[in-house]
């Protein structure tokens, strides 16, 4: 197994327990599907789609949605939203770097915090545009580097092992200038909008702990320095300093980029 395989494999793990934060980042859904002008006659693909949150707001317009996204637990758990909301929506537990579709299959596709995540950015974007009919709607939501969630990967990388070679950081996808720089040559009518979630929490404390439950990355994190308590303790301390500086009103506030392009 190479090394892009290893951390493949890593991340089903790593977020197989993120269904805990779906009500949360279920909230960016209907904003990313409204910026996508999804209606009820697209075919939509929503990559990397964790429990649903965006594939289910979309099939609520009537649209003919599919969703894929590499950790098990999280379709499983997609498929049981779905099951719940009697919607029909057909998930598959898949790469975003080798998505099982046929090309031009889907007027739209989306990503909301998701495809961001794939280590090959350029390939997660290829594979994306080539199952996106020409014309057709490519919409994602990201975390820009220099703003809260930026600053949470960054404290993480910093405690975690380096990326393998040929993977890059996921918060460049919040940076618009790299942004466009990938999407140049492949679509055109590029647009960008910004838009916020708000966490409520009573003190920096407790989101830091909503965080230790739900965010994959930090979970796996505190367990792996549970019997270094100086090495926890200073984790924690920054991430703490974090979400301090966006921390007010018993909320925090966390800001992220939209993107949404035309194929050519």
């Amino acid at each position: 197994m190479t090394p892009l395989e290893q951390m493949k494999e890593k991340a089903k793990t790593v977020w197989s327990d993120f269904a805990s934060m779906e009500n949360f980042t279920g909230m960016a859904a209907p904003q990313l599907v409204r910026f996508a002008n999804i209606n009820a006659n697209d075919r939509v693909l929503d990559v990397a789609c964790g429990t649903g949150v965006v594939a289910l707001t979309a099939a609520r317009s009537g649209a003919s949605v599919t969703g894929a996204d590499l950790t098990p637990e999280l379709i499983k758990r997609a498929k049981e939203n779905s099951k719940a909301f009697e919607l029909d929506v057909d998930f598959h537990e898949c790469d975003v770097e080798y998505l099982p579709f046929e090309d031009a299959s889907f007027d739209v596709v989306v990503s909301q915090f998701g495809h961001m995540f794939a280590p090959r950015p350029l390939v997660a974007l290829g594979e994306m545009l080539r199952v996106l009919k020409p014309k057709g709607t490519i919409a994602f939501s990201t975390w820009p580097p220099e703003l809260f969630m930026g600053s949470f990967f960054r404290i993480n990388g910093r405690y975690g092992p380096p990326l393998p070679e040929g993977a890059e950081p996921p918060v460049l996808w919040g940076n618009v200038d790299i942004v466009t720089r990938r999407l140049s040559s492949l679509a055109d009518n590029i647009v960008f909008d910004r838009n916020k979630l708000i966490m409520p929490g009573l003190s920096v404390q407790h989101i830091r702990n909503d965080f230790e439950t739900g965010a994959g990355p930090l979970k796996r994190m505190v367990e792996k320095f549970s019997d270094d308590p100086t090495k926890l303790n200073a984790l924690r301390s920054e991430i703490d300093s974090s979400i301090s500086h966006y921390f007010e009103n018993n909320h925090l506030r966390m800001d992220y980029l939209m993107t949404k392009a035309q194929k050519i």
